[in-house]
């Protein structure tokens, strides 16, 4: 009898020291993670900001329609509207832009831009169609712009 309690305590034993083993092997992983290199990514820091939408997005709207005023800006809901703008070489015509940022990742369909277009007419200013082409090519400038702040956050 006493021989079959010697093999029933072997098991017991392998399985203790694996145990322990096993803890070891984990409190050491653990402690190589406390090192100071930790790797970082852009998309943290896209997506954890103050304002509540992806900010290479919202940074580069904003310098694309810089040109034009600014009526509102609003950073938490990713508005940004514009003033009548009119250039100089052309002021019988003017511009009104509104640009949605719709979500915190970089994506195309998070961003939408609209424009209004008026030309003089008499004393006053009546509504004329806008190209969509025109509508394209700013969704396409501010996304271009977006993903560039972008590589340029990731590189430096």
């Amino acid at each position: 009898m006493s021989k079959m309690r010697n093999c029933a305590a072997v098991p017991n034993a392998t399985f203790a020291i694996s145990r322990a083993a096993l803890a070891v092997a984990a409190i050491a992983a653990l402690a190589a993670c406390g090192g100071r290199d930790r790797p970082t990514t852009d998309l943290q820091s896209a997506q954890i900001n103050a304002i509540g939408v992806n900010a290479y997005l919202w940074r580069a709207a904003l310098e694309t329609v810089s040109f034009a005023p600014l009526l509102q800006a609003d950073s938490a809901g990713g508005v940004i509207v514009t003033d009548w703008y009119a250039n100089p070489s052309n002021p019988n015509e003017r511009v009104k832009m509104t640009i949605a940022i719709l979500d915190q990742d970089l994506r195309a369909d998070a961003l939408r831009v609209a424009a209004v277009r008026q030309i003089a007419q008499g004393n006053g200013w009546v509504d004329a169609p806008v190209q969509a082409a025109t509508v394209q090519k700013l969704e396409d400038i501010i996304l271009t712009k977006a993903r560039d702040l972008r590589r340029k956050a990731v590189q430096g």
